[in-house]
């Protein structure tokens, strides 16, 4: 409970950084700051960090995500960075950032959804509906022999277990607290720039990014098992090493 208020608290203090795909830029409001900072999309840096250390319990190992950027204006650089439970994980943070500003990727649905546990007029994030998915998925496939009595005996303990649909609700109220808060607090210029705009306005990738978007997609058609973060590097490489005019 201290620690749920404690975040609780820490939420309450902070604006949330925004992604605008359609101006491709990213809105910050650093902590001491009142009014917010956009930065062009492109410029954004990202990074991941692992970390290793002895203590007397063993070797311990951390891990995060952060994002920043070099304000021209005042000199400054900001960072953002936040825990992660693993490498993979910090990856796929920024992942998930990037499908959403490049490919216009709203939820895991569009990614992929094997358990198939959100439907088409679904909410993007998980909640009581999740729940729901997974039980008629399990029925149906009990129902076209799939999977026997056993699994469906495991698949009602594991929830009775769990407590049910509580995890699911508390996670929409969880997901509804966030979308109230700042409603009223979030500066006027920020608002005014997150409202849509008429397509003819939408910023544009540059050539460069494109550029790099093609060799990164025939690098991976050429060798699909290949890392994506081995992939990336090679194609950043290859444009550091270039000399531009």
């Amino acid at each position: 409970m201290a620690i749920w208020l404690h975040k609780h608290l820490q939420h309450s203090d902070i604006i949330p950084t925004r992604f605008n795909r359609q101006r491709r830029e990213v809105c910050f409001v650093p902590e001491g700051h009142t009014e917010p900072i956009f930065v062009p999309w492109e410029s954004l840096s990202a990074w991941v960090i692992q970390a290793q250390g002895t203590t007397q319990y063993g070797v311990q190992r951390q891990y995060a995500m952060g994002v920043g950027f070099h304000h021209a204006e005042s000199g400054e650089d900001f960072s953002l960075e936040f825990p992660c439970a693993g490498l993979p994980l910090a990856i796929a943070n920024w992942e998930a950032i990037r499908a959403y500003m490049e490919h216009e990727v709203h939820s895991l649905k569009d990614i992929q959804d094997p358990l198939d546990l959100q439907g088409p007029d679904d909410p993007p994030h998980e909640g009581l509906h999740t729940f729901h998915n997974a039980r008629e998925r399990m029925r149906r496939r009990y129902r076209e022999g799939e999977v026997g009595g056993f699994y469906v005996f495991g698949w009602y303990l594991y929830h009775v277990m769990t407590l049910w649909t509580l995890p699911f609700r508390l996670t929409e109220w969880e997901v509804a607290r966030v979308k109230r808060m700042h409603r009223q607090d979030i500066p006027e210029a920020m608002r005014a720039w997150s409202q849509p705009l008429p397509p003819e306005q939408w910023a544009k990738p540059s050539e460069e990014l494109q550029r790099q978007s093609h060799q990164v997609e025939a690098l991976r058609q050429r060798d699909p098992q290949r890392p994506i973060v081995d992939i990336f590097a090679e194609v950043q490489r290859k444009a550091v090493a270039i000399p531009t005019a």
